[in-house]
């Protein structure tokens, strides 16, 4: 079988490994370098639980969300991607970890509480709204150079990379990974459904810091192999690529309000463009055009998923049956 995968970000990467092991020739088509895909762009959070707590539009998922984090271990090791278990501290005062603590006894989760002196160490310390936090052991990270292992390990696979759209007369069967891009809209309706979401993160490349992902309100902190890495704006609508000095300035300001150590400190931003359904969770599946698999519309759990998703493109790809999660994120969902 041909097939080819429009969109090099981590779920057309997943896809065409898993589609390439199953004995598929595949390619993986993409004009930008990289560094320039919203993969890239991310933070590498395998975090199902402090997203179920902090995002109401997960915590609907959780279970989808833990299924996924399950993928991982053996894919991390058959790729060589290293993962970081640390965990999370979500950080606050007396009331916003109060609201937190109950959604996560609403949800079943065990969370244990930290006064400040408990909290982890970070030069300069926390904000005056930082008083606590509570200590969620089940969140991993993904490592910097995970994007880059990924397309190494497609290209061990004899997945071959170009920068030109695919041609249907080079390929059997083709899916559609393109993240917030519309430009398969004509061949593939389902595409209508999403929206872009721009998001800006910040480096502070002089820092560092080893521990747990700290998630103040306003702002995150996350070790890099890169340095401090801060994050995240969530610009819903706007698909527009490229930093807004304004947007990454007043990120910078967010979060010195929970770092104060940040103040001073030198950080340069990126940017980059998802997209996301109405429900939050991506369209991955068969699309209602024969010939034709969906992956996109990660919104911000497209690391977390991705493993899972490339397991249900698969399938859908050779026949095979999906799996259980696959009805929560099949496009055909949407339909009037």
């Amino acid at each position: 079988m041909r097939v080819a995968v429009a969109g090099a970000g981590v779920f057309g990467l997943t896809s065409a490994l898993a589609l390439a092991r199953g004995g598929a020739r595949v390619t993986l088509h993409d004009p930008g370098p990289a560094d320039a895909n919203a993969s890239a762009v991310a933070a590498g959070m395998l975090a199902p639980f402090s997203e179920a707590l902090t995002d109401p539009a997960a915590a609907p998922h959780l279970d989808l969300l833990v299924a996924a984090q399950a993928r991982w271990p053996d894919f991390a090791a058959t790729f060589g991607i290293g993962l970081d278990r640390s965990g999370a501290v979500l950080l606050g005062d007396a009331g916003r970890l109060a609201q937190l603590r109950a959604a996560g006894q609403a949800l079943g989760l065990d969370t244990a509480r930290l006064d400040l002196t408990g909290l982890p160490h970070l030069g300069g310390g926390y904000g005056p709204e930082v008083t606590g936090g509570l200590e969620v052991g089940g969140d991993w990270r993904v490592d910097a150079g995970a994007l880059a292992r990924l397309a190494e390990a497609a290209r061990r696979l004899g997945v071959r990379r170009l920068s030109a759209p695919p041609d249907s007369a080079d390929h059997d069967l083709s899916v559609v990974a393109t993240g917030a891009s519309l430009d398969y809209l004509a061949l593939a309706p389902e595409l209508a459904r999403l929206t872009p979401i721009r998001g800006h993160i910040l480096r502070y490349r002089g820092l560092a810091y080893e521990g747990p992902v700290l998630r103040g309100p306003g702002a995150y902190a996350v070790p890099s192999a890169e340095g401090l890495l801060i994050g995240a704006t969530m610009e819903v609508g706007q698909g527009r690529a490229g930093v807004d000095p304004d947007i990454a300035s007043d990120l910078a300001a967010r979060a010195e309000l929970v770092f104060p150590g940040l103040k001073g400190q030198a950080w340069t931003a990126a940017s980059g463009v998802r997209a996301a359904t109405p429900d939050g969770l991506p369209l991955v599946g068969s699309s209602e055009r024969p010939g034709l698999i969906l992956a996109c519309g990660a919104r911000r759990n497209g690391w977390l998923l991705a493993p899972l998703v490339g397991e249900v493109v698969a399938a859908c790809a050779f026949g095979r049956e999906p799996g259980p999660w696959a009805d929560l994120m099949a496009p055909r969902r949407f339909r009037a």
